[in-house]
């Protein structure tokens, strides 16, 4: 069981991103699917999370980032849009079968079962 998150670079502000998510060993339509984001010294966000009955968005990230599913894929991605200098951050993909975490973000690793790698946006200029 796998979750591979990539996609992320340098873009400026204003910009536009996409992360994918590549799962293994397990399909996606069946799980809870989240993003999540790091700062260094900052609290982990959880940016959205989505199950097949709907999910929720960061405030922080509403109207900027969609997410989207190509289940012949078995990928995950986050279109992110107007990027801003604050989303810099290492993003990661994560999986459950039981639904989206109570709370948000615990801590990256935490509070659901499966975890892709980080993956980093820098935004700037």
């Amino acid at each position: 069981v796998q979750l591979q998150a990539s996609g992320g670079g340098l873009v400026q502000p204003g910009g536009s991103l996409r992360l994918s998510c590549a799962a293994s060993g397990f399909t996606l339509d069946d799980y809870a699917i989240a993003w999540f984001r790091q700062v260094p010294g900052k609290k982990c966000e959880e940016v959205l999370c989505f199950t097949n009955t709907g999910g929720r968005y960061a405030d922080s990230v509403k109207g900027r980032f969609t997410t989207s599913r190509d289940s012949a894929k078995n990928t995950e991605y986050l279109e992110m849009n107007s990027l801003k200098p604050e989303d810099t951050a290492l993003y990661y993909c994560a999986a459950d079968p039981i639904g989206c975490t109570g709370n948000g973000c615990y801590a990256i690793g935490y509070g659901m079962d499966y975890w892709g790698k980080g993956t980093q946006v820098t935004v700037s200029s």
